[in-house]
């Protein structure tokens, strides 16, 4: 057994029942009703009941034995300072074509930790590869019902997996979504195309395999490798024609499976189309987008989204006048469907939305997605230029918490530097609100619009 960590309390709601049993901020929250806790999920999972019994130590105290008591489906209004209280599961594989380990020194170091978790794959949708499971691990997904859960495969063949993933723990991915699914745990997967590697008769092989496994097998995401300046494998990325040959081989296959399981299953990531100069599918075609955040139907959302606002008239830009211009920043891979919809803006509201495409000087021009534009690329890019009164940041080339980019720029570094205004925008809607939502909207040069 692994030995039981403890989960420091960083906030409880008042008047909830762990406020009034006594409980408060710095408490460490050690055992429920006897079983250790490694996470939140066994916090979830053990303080499920009415009455649990909390083991709790305050600072160097003897630990004591707290009931709380609360009414059937009420919020203990509990939280912890981290979500896993036994630290994160490193990756152990050695992958060449792996993206964190192409990323260049000097940035902060929570960007090097290559986690493996099957915990933030469930809270998360983190792609995990299964290669670090125990025992134990296959006897708590089966316990708590961890679905889904979202895994990297890459190739179904025992020894190209092994070879890809540079462990030999890789060799049972088949046997282990199926035991996967004997749990009544689904499963989302990914396959990172390497041109050379897993791609041709290995990637007809891996959809196959894994498309034998519905419906323990729910998705299979198909999406182009990305490689960086840094990388010293010796791979490559993908042609347009490639990326065209696997986005027309993969429609063929989604008619199949839509005939035999009444949905496409295996779906074709953004950078696929993009890359290949083909239009992105409907709506209806994502079956629910199960693997936006892995790039799977994005554009497409992005399209809708400006559809219906188009036809709601939500125009942020309500009070026209001439010479209005707003600065539009995206990476270069998406720029051509921006510069459309911008003209469409811009005609409806008798202003300028200028997009500026920004080459990935920092990772590469072949890292070409907005999400992994830095500030300072940004900054160089348009620098001296006329931006208008204000420039629009992609909200995908930030952290989570939507303040600093990948080199640590904020927004308001980015405003300062280009002395003019700076908003973000997750969306066109966004784009189109921004005015009424932000006071004193380009009135200045060098002020931080938040959007």
């Amino acid at each position: 057994m692994r030995s039981a960590p403890r989960g420091i309390v960083a906030r409880v709601e008042p008047s909830s029942p762990p406020a009034k049993a006594g409980l408060r901020a710095g408490d460490a929250v050690l055992a429920i009703n006897g079983h250790a806790l490694h996470d939140v999920l066994d916090y979830q999972f053990y303080a499920a009941e009415e009455e649990p019994d909390f083991l709790v130590q305050r600072g160097n105290a003897a630990p004591q034995t707290v009931r709380i008591v609360r009414e059937y489906g009420q919020d203990l209004g509990l939280a912890f300072t981290e979500l896993t209280f036994d630290g994160i599961r490193r990756c152990r594989n050695r992958c060449e074509f792996c993206f964190i380990q192409q990323m260049p020194p000097g940035l902060r170091k929570t960007l090097y930790v290559r986690d493996d978790d099957y915990r933030y794959s469930f809270l998360f949708g983190n792609f995990v590869t299964l290669t670090n499971l125990d025992e134990e691990d296959w006897e708590r997904l089966g316990e708590q019902g961890l679905s889904p859960l979202f895994v990297s495969v890459h190739a179904t063949d025992p020894q190209l997996r092994t070879r890809m993933l540079g462990t030999p723990q890789a060799a049972e991915i088949l046997e282990q979504i199926a035991r996967l699914g004997e749990l009544g745990i689904e499963v989302h997967t990914q396959i990172v195309v390497t041109p050379g590697l897993n791609d041709g008769a290995a990637l007809e092989r891996t959809v196959h395999d894994l498309a034998a496994l519905f419906p323990v097998v729910r998705s299979i995401g198909v999406v182009p490798v990305g490689l960086t300046r840094y990388h010293s494998a010796g791979l490559r990325t993908l042609t347009p024609a490639e990326a065209a040959h696997i986005v027309q081989w993969m429609r063929l296959l989604q008619r199949q499976y839509r005939r035999e399981h009444a949905v496409g299953l295996v779906y074709a990531s953004d950078e696929l189309y993009l890359l290949a100069g083909l239009p992105v599918p409907s709506a209806r075609s994502y079956d629910g987008f199960p693997q936006l955040a892995n790039g799977v139907g994005l554009t497409r959302r992005l399209l809708d989204n400006w559809s219906r606002a188009r036809r709601r008239q939500q125009v942020g830009l309500r009070t026209p006048r001439h010479g209005r211009r707003v600065t539009l920043v995206c990476g270069t891979l998406i720029a051509p469907i921006l510069q459309r919809l911008a003209a469409e803006l811009g005609g409806l509201r008798q202003a300028e939305v200028a997009v500026q495409p920004v080459v990935n000087k920092f990772f590469g021009p072949t890292v070409t997605v907005s999400g992994l534009l830095t500030g300072q690329d940004v900054v160089n890019a348009l620098r001296g230029r006329d931006l208008g009164e204000c420039v629009v940041l992609p909200r995908a080339m930030f952290d989570a918490s939507g303040e600093v980019t990948l080199d640590d720029r904020t927004q308001a570094d980015i405003a300062r530097q280009l002395r003019v205004g700076v908003a973000v925008a997750e969306s066109m809607a966004e784009l189109l609100q921004l005015e009424s939502q932000i006071p004193g909207f380009s009135e200045k040069p060098g002020i931080y619009c938040a959007g």
